[in-house]
């Protein structure tokens, strides 16, 4: 096996042909963008991904396009700081770092481009494969044949939904919603997020790299009907959770009603029994999405690592397929199992937990 199709150029995508490359296979890489494009909400590289990033040589820059956040504060609707702790790397923690997921795509694709084809401006359309290899069609470039193609295409993945079936089958919603949105000006704290609650809503500000970014995480029930594409129905979805609230919250809608470039999703989990069938595989938020806290980057780039690694030297790919799964499942069964608990704390559904949480961060070191 040498020709390996890689759809999606982000985090798992370029990191994965980074590291195949290394290993002597030939990655070619579809993108339905013209070019490389990501949101700018921040993101962690931490944990397993720190070793893989040291590995490609990359932490340097990783570390010059990082944000300049040191704390999080939560506070009243008057503005009031009513609890206060440092993040990761305030408290020492140099390896970990965060950076808006646009720079962390960009980084590992430069560190990749060299070594892999690159199909910009083009998308998969059907997948046929067979006993030794997957025949592939684009919306725009020839038919052609490789040995093993990799959806690393995100949460609405076109290749899990062409080679394991429609994406409701897939797709768990877990009771909350997220937008976010760059507001084009320095937050008024230049190194600190700042985050306001109302029961079963969040509303923060993050000082990212000098543009402030407002975030908007909030719970209400699975709409079937949702088109991740339908902006403004995003926008009035946002509205009517938000409406009526203090602190900030009136100015962020302000702006949200003047801009047509948010991002906004369902949460959900990426359940599948198996990442592979056939000759067809997925990795990073593709086949196990955990759309919370940042998380996902850093699983992105790990599993990326750990499949490239299962497929280096091996002639029988089923059983390095199998390898690569069970090896990343350890990494993110715990992050799946506690996404609701990390959700409950972060977004509490009532007045009363709202109170408990701001007690607890209080108490926090």
């Amino acid at each position: 096996m040498t020709e390996v199709l890689i759809s999606g150029a982000g985090v798992a995508g370029s990191t994965l042909a980074y590291w195949l490359a290394r290993n002597g296979l030939r990655p070619t890489v579809v993108e339905r963008a013209r070019g490389m494009r990501s949101s700018g909400n921040p993101v962690d590289v931490r944990g397993p991904a720190v070793p893989v990033v040291e590995a490609m040589g990359i932490v340097g820059r990783l570390r010059e396009a990082a944000t300049a956040t040191n704390s999080i504060a939560l506070v009243d609707a008057d503005g009031r700081t009513i609890a206060r702790t440092r993040t990761p790397s305030a408290r020492g923690r140099r390896t970990e770092v965060e950076i808006p997921r646009s720079d962390l795509a960009s980084i590992l694709y430069e560190a990749a481009r060299d070594d892999a084809e690159f199909l910009f401006d083009d998308t998969i359309t059907a997948l046929r494969p067979d006993g030794d290899g997957v025949e592939v069609e684009f919306d725009r470039a020839a038919p052609r044949r490789f040995d093993l193609v990799v959806g690393a295409d995100g949460l609405h993945s076109t290749v899990r939904r062409l080679a394991f079936g429609p994406e409701q089958e897939h797709l768990r919603h877990l009771g909350l919603y997220v937008a976010t949105l760059a507001l084009g000006r320095p937050a008024d704290r230049a190194e600190e997020i700042v985050l306001f609650n109302a029961p079963g809503r969040l509303a923060s500000i993050h000082p990212a790299r000098g543009s402030a970014l407002a975030a908007f995480i909030f719970r209400g029930p699975r709409i079937p009907d949702l088109d991740y594409r339908d902006t403004a129905r995003h926008r009035q979805i946002v509205l009517d959770a938000y409406a009526g609230l203090g602190w900030q919250v009136p100015a962020l809608l302000d702006a949200l009603k003047a801009s047509d470039e948010f991002y906004f999703d369902a949460v959900s989990a990426v359940r599948l029994p198996s990442w592979s069938r056939h000759r067809v595989t997925l990795v990073g938020d593709a086949g196990s999405c955990v759309s919370l806290l940042g998380d996902g980057s850093s699983l992105a780039i790990a599993g990326a690592h750990t499949l490239a690694d299962a497929l280096a030297g091996r002639r029988d790919v089923a059983e390095a397929l199998r390898d690569y799964e069970r090896g990343h499942r350890r990494l993110v069964g715990p992050k799946q199992r506690n996404v609701r608990a990390a959700a409950g704390f972060l977004v509490p559904k009532t007045r009363l937990g709202v109170r408990a949480r701001n007690l607890a961060a209080a108490v926090l070191p």
